[in-house]
C-alpha cells in the first residue's frame, strides 16, 4: 500500500527502549555513541569527545559526561571538551568523537548526534534502522482503518513482527510497573543541588485517605507519574515513552487503569502499540527532541500517547482516539524546555503528573464526543514542529533562560 507522502516511518520499538535516566538525549544516546565508537577503536591510546550546543549547556545535569566516561576511560584516558555555545547545523545535540594511537595521531573523527528518545543520526548517512510503514500521517492511517474495519494498533502489526514487537512490549510493559513500584517504594533526595524530596511515597499514601473516587484517582495518577520520573530523575531503570524527559506519563495512565479496572495484559500491549504509533508520527513528522522543539515534544507527545491509548482501552472509535491525541498534543504546544540547574528535575517531574491527569481527561472529552473536530493531529504536529523551531534556543534545553534563568548549572 503505497501512502500519499514520501515520509517513512521506523518500528515502534524505537519508540520504547529501556535504559537508565535522567536524559534519552542527553544520557542514553551519548553513552550508546561511546559503545558504538570503542567497539571501532577498543585499543585506541586515547580518545576525545566534544560535546555541542544543548549536550554541552546540560550535560553536567544530565550526567552526559559521565555515561561518556564510564564507557571509554577503563579503556584508555579520555577528554571530554564542552562547546555550550556551539551548535552544528544538523541538530542542537551534536558530538565528535576521536580517537588516537600512541604516537597521539587521530585515528577517526566520527560527529553523531542524538536526535531524541535515544537516536543516533549521522547527517547524510541513512539510517540502518529498516523504514516499515507506508503510511505516516494519521489522516492516511485513519483512512486505512476506515477502509479495512480495522484500528491503530492493527494498523501496527499488519507491518511489524508481531512475535518480536509483542515480546518487546512485554518487556517494556514490565519494566513501566517496576518503575512505578520502585519509585513509590523510594524516598529521600534527588541527585544534585536542588535537593529536592521524593514526593511519589507521599502522593500515593494521601490519595488512598480520600474516599471521593475522583480526588483518590487523580492522586493515584499523579503518585504513579512522580514515582517514574522521580526514578528517571535519579538514574534509575526506565522506558523511553517517548524520552526520558517524559517517561512518567504513559506508564502512570497505563498502570492506573491497569489496577482500577480488570483488563487483561492483551489490552494494554494493544494500548501501547497505539500509543507508540502516535510518537512514531510525531518523531517521523517533527520531533521528540527537547533540545529541537522544547517540551512539547517530550512531555506533550507523552500526553497524546497516553490520551490515545486510554481512549483505546475505554472503547474509543478511531475517530475519538485521534481526537484524544490531538488535544493532548494541542493543550501543549509552545511549552519551553528550561530544565533548572540542567536538571530533568524542574519542572520536568511535576509536568509528568500534570500530564498524566490531561491525558486521562482528554480521553473523557473526546468520548464524550462523535470524534469530529476541525484541527487534526496532523496539523497539531506540523505547527509543533514549525512553533518548537521557532523558539529562541535559550528555551530548547539549554538552561539559560525560562524558569532556569536565575539558576546555575551544575559544575
Amino acid at each position: 500500500m503505497t501512502g500519499t507522502n514520501k515520509l517513512i516511518m521506523q518500528t515502534i520499538k524505537e519508540i520504547y527502549r529501556i535504559g537508565h535516566g535522567p536524559s534519552s538525549s542527553h544520557t542514553m544516546a551519548p553513552r550508546f555513541a561511546a559503545e558504538q565508537f570503542l567497539e571501532r577503536h577498543p585499543d585506541a591510546a586515547s580518545f576525545e569527545v566534544t560535546l555541542y550546543g544543548s549536550l554541552a549547556a546540560t550535560g553536567k545535569g544530565h550526567f552526559t559526561d559521565v555515561a561518556i566516561l564510564e564507557v571509554l576511560q577503563p579503556h584508555a584516558p579520555v577528554n571530554i571538551v564542552w562547546q555550550p555555545k556551539i551548535f552544528l547545523p544538523y541538530h542542537p545535540n551534536g558530538m565528535t568523537f576521536k580517537a588516537f594511537d600512541k604516537a597521539n595521531k587521530v585515528l577517526e573523527e566520527w560527529t553523531v548526534y542524538s536526535v531524541g528518545g535515544g537516536a543516533l543520526e549521522e547527517e547524510g548517512k541513512p539510517s540502518v534502522i529498516p523504514d516499515i510503514y507506508p503510511l505516516t500521517k494519521m489522516t492516511d492511517i485513519m483512512k486505512w482503518c476506515e477502509e479495512t474495519g480495522r484500528t491503530f494498533w492493527e494498523y501496527v502489526l499488519e507491518y511489524e513482527n508481531e512475535k518480536e514487537l509483542v515480546d518487546h512490549l512485554k518487556d517494556v510493559w514490565a519494566a513501566m510497573k517496576e518503575a512505578v513500584e520502585r519509585g513509590l517504594s523510594t524516598e529521600g533526595r534527588l541527585p544534585g543541588p536542588l535537593n529536592l524530596a521524593r514526593k511519589a511515597t507521599q502522593y500515593y499514601i494521601k490519595a488512598q485517605g480520600y474516599n471521593h473516587h475522583t480526588l483518590r484517582n487523580r492522586g493515584l495518577v499523579f503518585s504513579y507519574a512522580l514515582a517514574v520520573a522521580e526514578e528517571n530523575a535519579s538514574g534509575g531503570l526506565i522506558v523511553t515513552a517517548p524520552t526520558c524527559g517524559s517517561c512518567g506519563v504513559l506508564p502512570a495512565v497505563l498502570y492506573h487503569i491497569s489496577k482500577s479496572y480488570e483488563f487483561d495484559e492483551t489490552r494494554i500491549l494493544r494500548a501501547l502499540i497505539t500509543a507508540g504509533l502516535i510518537g512514531d508520527i510525531v518523531k517521523t513528522n517533527a520531533s521528540i527532541s527537547g533540545a529541537e522543539v522544547g517540551c512539547q515534544g517530550e512531555v506533550g507527545v507523552a500526553c497524546a500517547m497516553a490520551a490515545g491509548a486510554a481512549c483505546q482501552i475505554f472503547g474509543g472509535s478511531v475517530a475519538q482516539i485521534e481526537y484524544a491525541c490531538e488535544m493532548a498534543l494541542e493543550h501543549h504546544l509552545g511549552m519551553t524546555c528550561d530544565p533548572v540547574c540542567g536538571l530533568v528535575q524542574i519542572p520536568c517531574i511535576e509536568r509528568n503528573a500534570f500530564a498524566a491527569a490531561r491525558a486521562l481527561d482528554a480521553n473523557i472529552y473526546s468520548t464524550f464526543s462523535d470524534g469530529k473536530h476541525r484541527v487534526s493531529f496532523d496539523k497539531v504536529v506540523a505547527t509543533m514542529n514549525k512553533t518548537g523551531r521557532d523558539l529562541p534556543f535559550l528555551y530548547r534545553e539549554t538552561s539559560e533562560g525560562g524558569l532556569a534563568e536565575d539558576y546555575k548549572q551544575m559544575e
